[in-house]
């Protein structure tokens, strides 16, 4: 079963922990000195908050499968669209070890599809990861 993951740059990490804690009557799951995550089961959803980039607002939306085979046939569906995708494997990325497929939607809004298979001591990488419509591909980039 997929999970629906949205992550949010925030200005005030711990209030903000404060705010989602009391919104989804739960402590996160993981919580870092700037990273925090709830893995909740109602509603479905990988919500991370981080207060790692200089403005607030929504950073990225994704789609959290639960194995490889998930992940590799959204990607595939992606790339027979003719969709530009980054395919990243072991990625380390919010305190995760993750195999990853990034794109961007027709308003450049960024969506990551993946698969964590286990838990990193680092916040890692959260490069903007995915060319802008019309871009060319760079040598990490699968098209």
């Amino acid at each position: 079963m997929k999970r629906l993951h949205l992550h949010i740059a925030v200005d005030d990490l711990p209030r903000s922990i404060e705010f989602y804690s009391m919104l989804f009557a739960a402590r996160p799951t993981i919580e870092k000195a700037d990273y925090a995550k709830w893995q909740l089961e109602d509603p479905r959803v990988n919500l991370a908050i981080s207060a790692r980039h200089a403005r607030a607002g929504l950073d990225h939306l994704g789609i959290q499968v639960e194995s490889d085979d998930e992940l590799r046939e959204i990607a595939s569906r992606l790339k027979r669209a003719g969709e530009i995708t980054r395919d990243q494997e072991a990625a380390t990325c919010c305190y995760a070890q993750s195999n990853k497929c990034w794109i961007s939607d027709p308003s450049a809004l960024r969506w990551e599809t993946f698969f964590s298979f286990d838990s990193a001591t680092t916040y890692g990488e959260d490069n903007d990861p995915v060319p802008k419509p019309g871009a060319c591909c760079s040598a990490s980039t699968s098209c």
